[in-house]
């Protein structure tokens, strides 16, 4: 018997591109069943009405990908609630339409350069989350340039980086860099200090930018913050 949690276990594998952060941790799952016939509903919302519709296909069209993947699922309704989009970016996810045709006129380009901006930018704000408390600890520009991934203790931001660089296609393994230039090349000790500075405004810019989501989200439905799974 497929339970609820499956689906939500799913749904915390999408991320808001920009903000690479699940979209279940950021609230934009608001409700999530199954019925008889072992269809999956969604229900997702975003923290303003005019949230860019290219970044809100990408979610829409990621939880869907994910939800039908879980296993015993025969079905999966998916819909965008409160957007000036929605509709458009609902019939086209439910028709796999991709995302010009579900802007016929409108858009002009597929969404897969965007998102691999995005996981590049995400990629190097990794590197950031990984290497800031080795700096704080003491460690030199020459010595971060050495470290390989197996140097790094074990922990969520060590994952996030290997994920991200293997979505890419960049070197993950644990004798890689830690620190790499996003066409997978080295970082040279004397490069470290500018390359971790722009990977330090990436992360402050990503984490800012989730902050403002969700407030602006507990804004707009502020007796509705939490998931409600039926």
């Amino acid at each position: 018997m497929i339970e609820p949690s499956e689906v939500l276990d799913a749904l915390a594998s999408v991320r808001d591109p920009e903000l690479d952060t699940s979209i279940v941790e950021l609230g934009f799952v608001t409700a999530c069943w199954l019925d008889h016939k072992r269809t999956a509903h969604v229900r997702l919302r975003l923290p303003t009405y005019f949230c860019a519709p290219n970044f809100a296909y990408l979610m829409v069209s990621d939880a869907h990908d994910a939800v039908a993947g879980v296993d015993g699922i025969e079905a999966v309704d998916i819909s965008l609630e409160d957007h000036f989009a929605a509709d458009e970016i609902n019939v086209g996810v439910a028709a796999r339409a991709g995302f010009v045709a579900s802007f016929d006129g409108l858009a002009e380009h597929d969404l897969g350069e965007l998102r691999r901006t995005f996981l590049r930018k995400a990629a190097l704000a990794a590197q950031d989350r990984v290497v800031r408390p080795l700096m704080t600890a003491g460690l030199r520009p020459g010595e971060l340039a050495t470290l390989t991934l197996a140097d790094l203790p074990p922990s969520a931001d060590r994952d996030r980086l290997r994920s991200r660089r293997e979505e890419l296609g960049l070197p993950a393994g644990d004798d890689d860099p830690v620190l790499i230039r996003l066409d997978g090349g080295p970082v040279n000790d004397t490069d470290v200090p500018v390359h971790l500075r722009r990977a330090r405004t990436v992360r402050v810019s990503m984490d800012a930018n989730s902050d403002v989501c969700r407030q602006l989200l507990a804004e707009r439905y502020p007796s509705a913050t939490q998931l409600h799974p039926r």
